[in-house]
């Protein structure tokens, strides 16, 4: 039977809602009998979304210091509320109940999953691919890899291919005549899927 844990998901959501989704979490854990000593003080949690949102706001004009401000401040915050999931995880010791009071998404009941749902097509170009999957219920994100084997016959390593809020990608500056692997698993409200059964295409 699969161990029940508080996920990561938000790792993968923009920066601008990560404030929304970290002050849900701190509103949990405050005043809650389960988690009483967490790792990271509810403070510094509070602390470091502050910081993202003052830095959301700098980031507004456009300026590349500033970004690369907020984006440091998004990092920052992250690391602070995944070290705060493993505190979670090891005082909920896999109850359902006690992860969900925590405000964080748990694992209980992972999307079912069509095996044999994703299909390659032609891409708008010479060189591109389209790839789309069947919808997954409550999906927030898609995250795909692929692995190409190339017009002379060597084969590459799986690796990311890009991660979207749609059923589907465009997956670009291919080799012609190399062969396209691709794989794609859904980041949902309940938990994450297994990769399905990867597709190939031969590139045009």
């Amino acid at each position: 039977m699969k161990t029940i844990i508080a996920l990561l998901d938000f790792v993968t959501i923009p920066i601008k809602t990560k404030p929304t989704y970290f002050k849900n979490v701190i509103t949990h854990l405050t005043n809650n009998p389960v988690y009483t000593t967490p790792d990271i003080p509810l403070e510094t949690l509070q602390l470091a979304v502050d910081n993202l949102e003052l830095a959301i706001l700098a980031a507004a004009d456009g300026s590349h210091p500033a970004i690369s401000a907020m984006h440091d401040s998004a990092d920052a915050a992250t690391l602070l509320f995944k070290n705060t999931v493993g505190y979670v995880n090891r005082i909920a010791n896999g109850n359902l109940t006690k992860i969900l009071s925590s405000g964080f998404n748990a694992s209980s009941q992972p999307a079912a999953r069509d095996k044999q749902v994703l299909t390659l097509s032609d891409g708008p170009r010479s060189g591109t691919a389209k790839a789309t999957t069947q919808p997954v219920e409550h999906a927030g994100a898609y995250s795909w890899e692929k692995r190409i084997t190339s017009a002379a016959g060597v084969q590459g390593v799986w690796g990311p291919a890009g991660l979207t809020t749609q059923a589907n990608i465009l997956i670009e500056g291919l080799e012609v005549g190399s062969i396209l692997e691709v794989k794609v698993l859904a980041v949902t409200t309940t938990g994450v899927t297994d990769f399905c059964v990867p597709v190939s295409k031969l590139i045009n």
